[in-house]
């Protein structure tokens, strides 16, 4: 087969590249740096983790921690109900989450020192604490996992669906390597409920993006040219390698990219046209709904390491920063937590991906944890929303050896701080490296080749593994 001189070029420029699939594969084909034994010398209790990351601040007085004996600006008008645990009271727009209390442990004393957004996913998303200098600088735990465990089954390391939540203003990309470097950022699926088979795009400024497809064959280039462009790809390595500043990180990006292509396994798990309708429907016909789905597809495949992204959002606004501000346009708060794309359909997909996993025979190999940057404040403010709060917030595990049907910590009559020891976003990365069997004291090695721990401080929380 015969290329010319424009062809050469277009099978190398950036834009085809993110045609064919994304120069932001998170992933490394090294082996992993640690072994696959924990610190504790045992397995790691889990293959995988889907990391439900929900960014802007969710309320914990409406979801999981309800005040029902507190003055009304301060308990709201929302009903608690029973859960399975004798007890334990969650919101009534938490039904299905209350039922499935057995599956999972609820941390009611999740508590950090800031109220700014920003700082606050930075130090989620990577278990560090930050400055405001380093809020893009380093790497989330997905991007450690990737960098430690590498990709599987055609998968990269690290997967964000859809990947495209850019908290603001100025919009800030947090997802990424760090110091570890761009080849270690997530691969983003891109893609909406629009999108039935959320095929991938890499989200760029715009917002159209948000709805284009991206990981399939560009039209009239059939697998077999696919195929030949990459063994072009192949015998122009070495020379290419010289050319490129980040040669290495270019080169397993190209490998990927044309890997995740060719295989029918990976195509297949991003293809929601192949779920059974009813499946689609217990999670229900709503974005975390259909995204919740798509990570159980990916885990299922043999991906590693997904996240769930749902936060900021072109359509429906700050979803869970709720002060209710004239120009956010939102329902009181308690209003607003019953409507499908705010907490009663959250409740809805995460209870369904938990029961989903446990019928699959998936939910003790899968570590599944439910995050948000802080919680809300105890009173309701005078426009009808709540502010931001990182004294006092509540997430969740289940799977992965995590010991069910508890809870952890709690918090005051208003719910404004813990009464038992706070566990800080340091923490929850420890216990995230535990289950996937990632030492926190290993050292990595910043592109200066500095020597950085893993994870610099945290504890694995008390209680949390069976």
């Amino acid at each position: 087969m015969f290329f010319n001189h424009a062809d050469f070029l277009g099978l190398l420029r950036r834009r085809d590249l993110l045609r064919l699939g994304s120069l932001s594969l998170g992933a490394s084909l090294l082996p992993a740096g640690v072994s696959r034994l924990g610190a504790a010398g045992r397995e790691p209790r889990a293959r995988s983790v889907i990391f439900l990351f929900l960014a802007g601040g969710v309320t914990h007085i409406e979801s999981f921690d309800p005040k029902p004996d507190a003055p009304q600006e301060v308990s709201g008008t929302l009903d608690a109900i029973q859960t399975t645990l004798p007890g334990i009271h969650f919101s009534e727009v938490m039904p299905d989450l209350a039922r499935q209390l057995p599956r999972f442990a609820l941390l009611r004393s999740f508590s950090h020192d800031s109220n700014d957004h920003l700082l606050s996913q930075a130090h989620i998303l990577s278990g560090r604490r930050v400055t405001m200098a380093q809020i893009t600088t380093e790497p989330n735990i997905g991007a450690i996992v990737s960098k430690l465990h590498g990709p599987r089954a055609g998968f990269p390391g690290y997967i964000a669906v859809p990947g495209t939540t850019r908290p603001g203003p100025p919009p800030v990309q947090l997802f990424g390597g760090g110091w570890l470097g761009q080849q270690y950022s997530p691969f983003s699926t891109g893609g909406t409920p629009r999108n039935d088979d959320f095929t991938a795009h890499v989200h760029e400024a715009d917002e159209e993006d948000f709805n284009r497809q991206g990981l399939q064959e560009p039209a009239g280039v059939p697998s077999t040219r696919l195929q030949q462009r990459q063994s072009l790809r192949t015998r122009l390595e070495r020379g290419l390698r010289r050319m490129e500043e980040y040669g290495d990180a270019i080169d397993r990006q190209y490998h990927e990219a044309f890997g995740m292509l060719l295989s029918p396994a990976v195509r297949q798990a991003l293809d929601l046209r192949l779920e059974p309708e009813r499946i689609r429907d217990r999670y229900g016909r709503t974005k975390i709904g259909q995204r919740c789905l798509l990570a159980r597809r990916l885990v299922e495949g043999g991906a590693r390491f997904v996240m769930v992204d749902y936060g900021y959002d072109p359509e429906y606004g700050n979803l869970w920063d709720n002060h209710r501000a004239p120009v956010q346009n939102q329902p009181h708060i308690c209003d607003m937590a019953r409507l499908p794309y705010h907490l009663a359909g959250t409740d809805r997909a995460c209870a369904a991906l938990l029961e989903d996993l446990h019928q699959r025979g998936m939910l003790h190999e899968t570590l599944v944890v439910f995050l948000t940057e802080f919680g809300r404040t105890p009173r309701i403010n005078r426009e009808g929303g709540r502010d931001h709060w990182g004294a006092a917030g509540s997430i969740f595990f289940a799977g992965g050896g995590v010991r069910g049907g508890q809870v952890i910590g709690g918090t005051d009559r208003h719910g404004a701080f813990p009464t038992t020891r706070p566990y800080h976003p340091g923490d929850v990365a420890a216990s995230i490296y535990h289950a996937i069997g990632i030492d926190p004291e290993t050292t990595l090695h910043d592109r200066q080749h500095r020597p950085i721990p893993v994870l610099p401080q945290g504890d694995v929380i008390a209680g949390l593994f069976a």
